[in-house]
């Protein structure tokens, strides 16, 4: 039955916030708690449960309010209303419903919040739209008030996506690649994979490519259910480039002194690994684009002839620098006028001009057929 609140006098509530709900958990009473007996008595329950519990704290100093107000001779009712372990949205929702049920049964008209930290008071708000606050109360456990704050205001910190992604991301990539070279038994190649994925990291970040990245993963899941072509194709041009790698890799002599010998070397011979590897992909995305619009997109016509010619430039100009520096001592242009690098840019230069007349070509027919469309569509006027 609801209290009637006598016209003129004021009546004060005080009240007990447990927001992740240790009474029902712990104590397992029932919220919310209204009334000095049935507070006192959760109060027991609680510390019978676990007594170093900070809202035991809470309540007892709900309790000692309580009786402050009332010896003043003042109308005066306590509570505690609880919420639920899953702090947020969903513990708030439990306590803005319990607090309207203790105000509905008290008749109260002017509240006293006690609080055991600062995570309750980010109920304040909800608290406030329904009843006036005229105190809020904070009470900690001396030793560990500081403490409880920083903590909170840590984890409250990690909840924030950008910090998750910007700080936590990065030190999650550190642990994992470093625990995988050590369960492989390879703890001193762990630090340079380590170098070499933090690279990585801050160049995504650095040209703002993470949603790319997250875009190609969507078409990776989605290809996989729908059985897009290219999903494939990216799968063996990995292995393709993986190949290649290795195929450099044990082909390359880096016990020389100077390490751009090595490099131009290994650099030549992953050239056609790339290009073989952008034409699979160029080709299965070509395909999936023509079964989807039933016409190939321009940017395909061009995109073959270009990877072509930039495996003949860049092999030519990989092996005149390779030969250049084959004597620091003695450096020589020579290179750069051999047949070698000659034939090899010639062809890649030929290869652009081929592709661009094919292009430029294609376009002519494909804005053509779209003009005549267009005026097929129009209804000629009649005079």
């Amino acid at each position: 039955m609801n209290n009637t609140k006598l016209e003129g006098v004021m009546k004060t509530l005080v009240l007990n916030v447990d927001r992740d709900d240790d009474f029902g958990r712990k104590a397992k009473v029932k919220s919310p708690i209204i009334g000095y007996a049935t507070n006192l008595e959760a109060a027991n329950k609680l510390g019978e449960a676990d007594p170093e519990d900070s809202d035991l704290n809470a309540i007892f100093y709900a309790i000692s309010i309580y009786n402050q107000i009332k010896k003043e001779g003042k109308n005066v009712e306590i509570a505690t209303i609880c919420g639920h372990m899953n702090v947020g949205f969903k513990s708030d929702e439990i306590l803005a419903r319990q607090l309207e049920e203790v105000i509905d049964k008290t008749g109260c008209d002017n509240a006293v919040l006690i609080s055991d930290g600062a995570e309750d008071e980010y109920i304040l708000p909800i608290i406030q739209s329904r009843i006036k606050i005229t105190s809020v109360n904070r009470v900690c456990v001396k030793q560990s008030r500081e403490l409880e704050d920083t903590y909170y205001r840590f984890m409250k910190i990690l909840e924030d996506e950008k910090v998750l992604k910007q700080f936590v991301l990065p030190i999650a990539l550190v642990l994992i690649v470093w625990s995988f070279f050590a369960m492989i038994g390879m703890p001193s190649s762990g630090s340079g994979a380590i170098i070499l994925t933090l690279g990585l990291f801050l160049l995504i970040r650095v040209f703002k490519w993470e949603r790319n990245i997250a875009t190609m993963w969507e078409d990776v899941k989605s290809g996989f259910l729908t059985g897009k072509l290219s999903i494939y194709t990216y799968v063996i041009a990995g292995v393709i480039l993986l190949a290649f790698g290795i195929y450099a890799y044990t082909n390359t002599e880096f016990e020389q002194e100077l390490w751009h010998i090595p490099l131009f070397s290994f650099m030549q011979d992953m050239v056609w690994g790339i290009v073989l590897a952008g034409l699979l992909v160029l080709f299965g995305r070509a395909v999936d684009a023509y079964v989807r619009d039933k016409k190939m997109p321009l940017a395909y016509y061009m995109a073959p002839f270009s990877l072509l010619a930039f495996g003949f430039i860049s092999y030519g100009i990989l092996n005149a620098l390779e030969r250049a520096f084959k004597n620091p001592a003695d450096f020589s242009f020579e290179p750069f006028t051999g047949a070698t690098f000659i034939l090899f840019s010639l062809s890649g230069i030929l290869i652009l001009i081929l592709g661009g007349i094919i292009h430029h070509f294609k376009k002519e027919n494909s804005e053509l057929a779209e003009e005549q469309n267009q005026n097929q569509g129009k209804i000629p006027n009649k005079n």
